[in-house]
């Protein structure tokens, strides 16, 4: 395991410098220390620190959150295929990043960062509402019912609004697309305090996780009160996902590929803090090396995010519902 961490770490060292390194230009490492060091106002320098900088940091904090919200939403629902628009935070994100531009019109990124996370929030609460008001609290069919309900309602009212005010449609187009280009550095300050805090309370939560990975009957027996752990460990989903929403727009399959990765290279059997730490690793490494590949395949424009890892997230998709079928029968 320690090798394997070791190895983790040194290639998402490896992928940072590249991510600085690569790109419609490339820039050697004198070029790159220089620009870092100093505070120049040359073309090169401001490229390399306002531009690849601030999305490269953006990328492997927004990876690790997505990835990490995954993971805790795969354990307590116990759906491998579980991953964070499934309980309704893309779309949440989306309808108030909608009604911020229609009402305020032009805002910045970091205004829209912080829509974003509230929207995130607001609809993860409407969705445990729901599911409470149904006598589900403790039921994963019912709290992802609930999420996919809500979400689609969700979303039906952004293409409403988007319908009402046409001034708001290239602006939440360019969010909802995803991705870490042009991104403000400081929107970290919204996801990177949720990635530390999300990560805190899944350490906290890490031994009642283990129990729960379980059965909930075995759960129970340990001690554990599983209706508290599963709505703790959901809304700490909810918090790591909606800053990662704030600051790169929804990113699907991150939070779907990184868990299964991570439970691939240590086990299955593997506690869920080292888990945890595992995917939040993979995570981060995955949405810079995507990043990478999106400034380079179609260069000298840029594809989205979201199309370069719906190239490696749909077969590994295909993959787990094929064995998902074959270990039914």
């Amino acid at each position: 395991m320690t090798r394997s961490l070791l190895l983790l770490i040194v290639a998402l060292v490896v992928a940072l410098i590249a991510s600085l390194h690569l790109g419609l230009r490339l820039y050697g490492p004198g070029e790159v220390l220089a620009a870092l060091a100093d505070h120049g106002e040359g073309t090169d320098a401001v490229i390399i620190r306002s531009l690849r900088l601030p999305r490269t940091l953006i990328a492997v904090v927004a990876g690790a959150a997505f990835a990490l919200s995954g993971l805790m939403i795969q354990i307590v629902t116990r759906n491998p295929l579980a991953e964070p628009g499934l309980i309704g935070i893309n779309a949440g994100a989306g309808l108030a990043v909608a009604l911020g531009i229609s009402v305020f019109g032009g805002i910045g990124l970091p205004q829209i960062g912080l829509l974003a996370f509230t929207g995130a929030l607001a609809a993860t609460g409407l969705v445990f509402g729901v599911t409470a008001t149904s006598g589900g609290a403790t039921r994963n069919d019912t709290t992802l019912l609930a999420g996919v309900t809500i979400a689609a309602l969700l979303s039906s009212m952004t293409q409403v609004i988007l319908l009402l005010d046409e001034t708001a449609l290239e602006t939440l187009l360019f969010w909802l697309s995803g991705g870490f280009a042009d991104r403000d550095l400081g929107l970290l300050g919204i996801g990177l305090p949720a990635l530390i805090l999300g990560y805190a309370a899944c350490a906290a939560l890490a031994q009642s996780l283990d129990a729960l990975r379980l059965n909930d009957q075995t759960a129970e027996a340990l001690g554990v009160s599983v209706s508290r752990v599963r709505a703790a460990s959901l809304v700490t989903a909810a918090g790591l996902a909606a800053g990662a929403v704030a600051m790169s727009g929804p990113i699907i399959f991150l939070g779907l590929i990184a868990p299964h990765l991570a439970r691939r290279l240590i086990g299955d059997a593997a506690p869920t803090l080292r888990l945890a730490l595992f995917t939040c690793l993979i995570g981060g490494l995955i949405a810079v090396l995507a990043d990478i590949a999106a400034r380079l395949i179609v260069a000298p424009g840029e594809a989205p995010v979201g199309s370069v890892l719906a190239l490696v997230g749909v077969p590994i998709l295909i993959g787990l519902l094929r064995r998902k079928r074959t270990l039914a029968r």
